[in-house]
């Protein structure tokens, strides 16, 4: 990447400083773990302080709009009027949800129950029950920017297994983000999450992770959670990831819901929980910007 631009060039991320004064050497050691084999990340995956500004905005709607949630979500509501709370106070807010007919999804959010691993659909038929365990996840579009997060909630008198599974997908949530450091790699994440999971007797979703955000709704790099410590791409910061293992009580093997063709299950129909942050790399180590 260094030897693509002059030294005294403006350097490419906008800050208006000279390349070799702001980011070469930044880039000289990125160009050292790529000699050593490493995959490691392109600018376009980097984010400027101006793209960071943004989307820290964007995610203080999504943590208002999952806080919304919090307080209203309740025994006997429909999920569809999850649904609407997020449509309207997501656009109250100046915002756009990012699900909204993003490759025909036709909600605002995603509503996912007990066996249900991910992209639930928030509908009509859908009554909240005591005992159910519900990930609610939600994305924002403003001005261009994403943020996207999502959180577990347990509904009235919830069985002590479904609680314990809540709770430690809660820790392999956490266990990602101590392992992830800058200038470590996506692998470290990844171990540490499996690990735990597998330390309490649950498996994790190996087919669908976490990605990229910020500039679009879904960006390289993809996470999986069931990577080995030192392997998948470099991190770095100015990169912004999501921390969202999936964690089942039973195997970890899924299927899709034929008919809508979004709705994922886990195969042997035991439940399956998730907690999802996103997470900026910075120069000492991370911060959450959407929870």
């Amino acid at each position: 990447m260094a030897a693509k631009m002059g030294r005294n060039d403006p350097c490419w991320c906008g800050s208006g400083r000279k390349y070799k004064t702001c980011h070469a050497a930044f880039d000289d050691k990125i160009a050292r773990f790529a000699q050593q084999g490493h995959k490691v990340p392109g600018h376009e995956l980097i984010k400027t302080a101006d793209q960071i500004a943004g989307i820290k905005e964007s995610a203080k709607i999504n943590i208002a709009v999952l806080d919304y949630v919090a307080e209203h979500i309740h025994e006997g509501m429909k999920a569809s009027e999850i649904d609407s709370m997020v449509y309207r106070q997501t656009t109250a807010m100046g915002g756009y949800p990012a699900p909204l007919n993003y490759e025909g999804y036709p909600y605002s959010v995603c509503t996912s129950f007990n066996s249900q691993v991910c992209h639930g659909f928030p509908s009509e038929d859908v009554i909240i029950k005591s005992g159910d365990i519900v990930n609610v996840d939600c994305s924002t579009i403003l001005n261009g920017y994403f943020s996207d997060s999502s959180r577990m909630f347990c509904i009235g008198e919830v069985s002590p297994q479904k609680k314990r599974l809540v709770k430690v997908a809660k820790e392999c949530m956490e266990e990602g983000l101590a392992a992830m450091k800058p200038w470590g790699f996506l692998g470290d994440l990844g171990q540490a999450v499996n690990d735990h999971a597998k330390k309490n007797g649950y498996t994790v979703v190996r087919e669908i992770g976490g990605h990229g955000v910020g500039l679009e709704f879904h960006e390289d790099p993809w996470v999986g959670y069931t990577t080995k410590q030192g392997t998948e791409m470099l991190l770095v910061p100015g990169m912004i990831i999501t921390i969202e293992p999936m964690v089942n009580m039973g195997k970890a093997d899924i299927f899709v819901d034929e008919v809508n063709k979004w709705e994922v299950y886990t195969e042997d129909g035991k439940p399956s929980a998730q907690w999802e942050i996103m997470v900026l790399v910075t120069e000492d180590g991370t911060e959450v910007l959407s929870w």
